[in-house]
């Protein structure tokens, strides 16, 4: 099967659209309202803009998808690191590991050898049945939690990329709650 990893274009943007929506809907009717569940066209083509969005196509299908926030970007994570959001793989394919696949290629290929990232941090539910257990076994640490009004507190996680650019990156940062770990 042909697997092709890139970013997202803006004219996919109802494709991109449909895919979140589908990835989502499984959270949204346990009353977790991630914002990617149930944004619009106009929320979902800002997004594209603002931020690094990619996608896994497996035979020219856009099958799961994986968004980079930057930290200079307009919606920053909590550490000075790149952040993962709208991260979700479409459900029509359960069993090929795509979210992983889609994962794994932009730590690879976008954080590590583009970016050069140290580490990179991501949010989720405190109260999603399985979500936090994924992330642990992908390599992140639970970090703080905090209430950012949507509805459920959040649960911040990271992930060290490399460990001597994160040991450097640490001594270069002013003192935050959770972050040293």
């Amino acid at each position: 099967m042909s697997l092709e990893f890139r970013q997202v274009r803006l004219d996919e943007v109802e494709t991109y659209q449909a895919l979140m929506h589908a990835a989502y809907a499984p959270t949204l009717a346990m009353g977790i309202k991630f914002d990617a569940a149930t944004a619009d066209r106009e929320k979902t083509l800002r997004h594209l803009q603002s931020h690094g969005v990619y996608a896994l196509y497996a035979e020219g299908v856009m099958v799961s998808s994986v968004t980079v926030r930057y930290p200079w970007g307009p919606l920053p994570g909590p550490f000075g690191l790149p952040h993962i959001g709208w991260f979700g793989a479409h459900p029509d394919y359960p069993g090929q590991q795509y979210g992983r696949q889609v994962q794994d290629r932009l730590e690879q290929l976008i954080l590590k050898e583009q970016l050069r990232a140290p580490a990179v941090s991501l949010g989720t539910a405190i109260n999603h049945p399985w979500l936090i257990e994924m992330y642990k076994k992908r390599g992140f640490t639970l970090m703080h939690t905090t209430n950012l009004g949507k509805g459920h507190i959040t649960q911040y996680m990271k992930k060290v990329l490399d460990d001597t650019a994160h040991t450097a990156w640490l001594t270069r940062q002013p003192a935050r709650q959770g972050d040293q770990a």
